[in-house]
């Protein structure tokens, strides 16, 4: 199985998430009221949360205001590429 790991630099992030088809989002329903940017999210225009674009700007003021980190996947155990993440404190 393919392991995972932590991206935390910018640049890096949005390379792995670009090369995928991803953009930056976020969790709409969870927008909070002065900031207005609530949980984030990568949107690979597959899924159903409700998720809202928004600028990589934004995604990432607010990836470092919350000490976060990307936990991904380059490939899959069968060699493919892997779009699994996920946001975690680093």
């Amino acid at each position: 199985m393919s392991e995972a790991h932590k991206l935390t630099r910018h640049e890096d992030i949005k390379k792995w998430v670009e090369e995928r088809g991803g953009k930056p989002a976020m969790v709409s329903a969870t927008a909070t009221e002065g900031d207005g940017v609530g949980v984030l999210r990568i949107d690979f225009g597959d899924s159903d949360e409700g998720l809202e674009p928004i600028t990589w700007e934004t995604w990432f003021e607010t990836f470092e205001g919350g000490n976060l980190a990307l936990l991904v996947q380059n490939e899959t155990a069968g060699g493919r590429t892997s779009r699994f993440n996920k946001i975690v404190h680093r």
